[in-house]
C-alpha cells in the first residue's frame, strides 16, 4: 500500500475505535447494534499492519457502514456523536477502497470490462448516503435542502408530470436548439474560413453575440417567437453558436503546414483539403464544442423559461414550486435535468471515441 493508504486505513481504523468507545458507553449495548458491530469491525481492521487485508475487505467494510448509517437514522433524534464517527468511518473505508482499487485498474485499464464505473458509482452513492444522513441525522429543515430520499420518493410519485416537463424543455427546446445553433455555427465556420472578409466581419459579431447576457436575451425571444418552445430554442441557438464556431475555426487551422503542403503536391482542390485533411483534424476541437454546448443548451432553455412559458417545462415547475416551497420537486426537476444532460454528454463522448479513435487523447483513455 501507498504512504496515503496507510493514512487512510489508520484514520478510518482509528476513527472505528473512538466512535465504538463513544457507542459503548452511551447507552446499552442493543442500541444501534448495526452501528456498533460496524464500528468493531473497523477497529479490527488495524490488524492490517500485521496482517494484509484485501481491497475487498475495505469495500465491504464501506458497504456494512452504508447499511449500518443509513438504518440508523432513525433511531435517535438528534443522532449522538457515534453516528457520526461511524458515518466518517465508513466514507474513509470508501475512499481506501477507491483509492486501492483504483491502484489496481491503472495498468490494465482499456482491458477493465466495465469495472472503471465502480469507482464512480461508489462515488456517487458515498456523496448521496452523506446528504441523507446530515439532513435527516441533524434535523436539517427540507425547506433549505430535502434528502435524497425524500426527493426520489416525489421522483416516483410525479413521473406524468417530470415527462411532460422533460419533452417540453429537453426535447423540443433543448434538442432543436442544440442542433440549429451547433449547426449555424458549424457552417459559418466553414464560411470564414473560406473568406478572410467573413472572417474579419462575422467573428466579432459572433463575440458580441455570445456576450449577450441570456436574462437580457429570454424576454426578447419570448416577444419575438411567442410563450412556446420556440423561443426558449432560439435561445439555445444564441447560447451554442459561439462556442461552435470558435472551436470550429480554430480546429480548421489544426492541421500542419507539411501536411497542407502535401495536399498542394496531389492537387488537391479546396473542397478535397476541407474533407480529406483539415476536417478529420478539427474532429477532437468540434467535438469539444458539442460537449459544451451540451451543458449550455439545457441551462438557457431552464433559464429561459423563467420568463414566459406555457404550463409545462423545466424552468416554468421550478419557478412556480419555489413560490409554493415545494422544494423536493425543485430537487427532483434539477435531478431529471442532471441525468439528461449527462445522458446527453456521454452519448456524445462516445460518438467522438468512434469518430475520432485516431487521436491521441482517445487512444489513451
Amino acid at each position: 500500500m501507498s504512504q496515503l493508504q496507510y493514512f487512510l486505513a489508520l484514520l478510518a481504523g482509528g476513527v472505528s475505535l473512538i466512535g465504538l468507545v463513544f457507542g459503548l458507553i452511551s447507552g446499552p449495548l442493543e442500541q444501534a447494534l448495526l452501528l456498533k458491530a460496524f464500528l468493531a469491525l473497523g477497529t479490527l481492521s488495524l490488524v492490517r499492519f500485521l496482517v494484509p487485508l484485501g481491497f475487498w475487505a475495505d469495500a465491504a467494510l464501506a458497504f456494512l457502514g452504508t447499511v449500518s448509517v443509513l438504518t440508523g437514522i432513525g433511531i435517535f433524534s438528534p443522532a449522538p456523536a457515534f453516528f457520526w464517527l461511524a458515518l466518517v468511518a465508513s466514507w474513509l473505508f470508501a475512499w481506501l477502497f477507491v483509492e486501492r482499487f483504483s491502484r489496481v485498474l491503472a495498468p490494465g485499464w482499456r482491458d477493465s470490462g466495465g469495472l472503471g464505473l465502480i469507482i464512480p458509482i461508489v462515488f456517487g452513492v458515498a456523496i448521496l448516503v452523506v446528504w441523507e444522513a446530515i439532513t435527516r441525522g441533524a434535523n436539517v429543515p427540507q425547506v433549505i435542502l430535502p434528502p435524497p430520499s425524500m426527493i426520489g420518493a416525489r421522483i416516483a410519485s410525479s413521473i406524468p408530470t417530470l415527462w411532460a416537463d422533460f419533452q417540453q424543455t429537453f426535447l423540443k427546446a433543448v434538442l432543436i436548439g442544440y442542433l440549429l445553433g451547433c449547426g449555424l455555427g458549424f457552417v459559418v465556420a466553414i464560411l470564414i474560413d473560406r473568406s478572410p472578409f467573413l472572417k474579419s466581419g462575422l467573428l466579432p459579431l459572433g463575440n458580441l453575440v455570445s456576450a449577450l447576457p441570456i436574462v437580457g436575451v429570454a424576454p426578447i425571444m419570448v416577444m419575438w417567437f411567442g410563450f412556446d418552445w420556440p423561443s426558449k430554442a432560439a435561445v439555445v441557438v444564441i447560447m451554442t453558436f459561439f462556442p461552435m464556431l470558435v472551436n470550429t475555426v480554430a480546429g480548421l487551422n489544426a492541421a500542419s503546414v507539411i501536411e497542407r503542403d502535401l495536399m498542394r503536391t496531389y492537387a488537391a482542390s479546396y473542397w478535397q483539403t476541407l474533407m480529406k485533411l483539415r476536417l478529420p483534424a478539427a474532429g477532437p476541437f468540434i467535438f469539444n464544442a458539442l460537449k459544451i454546448n451540451s451543458t449550455l443548451a439545457l441551462i438557457g432553455a431552464i433559464v429561459a423559461e423563467f420568463f414566459g412559458t406555457p404550463i409545462v417545462g423545466m424552468g416554468f415547475r421550478i419557478s412556480t414550486e419555489v413560490g409554493r416551497m415545494n422544494v423536493d420537486m425543485v430537487w427532483a426537476e434539477i435531478a431529471v435535468a442532471a441525468v439528461a444532460g449527462s445522458v446527453f454528454y456521454g452519448v456524445i463522448t462516445l460518438v467522438e471515441r468512434r469518430v475520432t479513435f485516431w487521436h491521441p487523447s482517445v487512444r489513451g483513455a
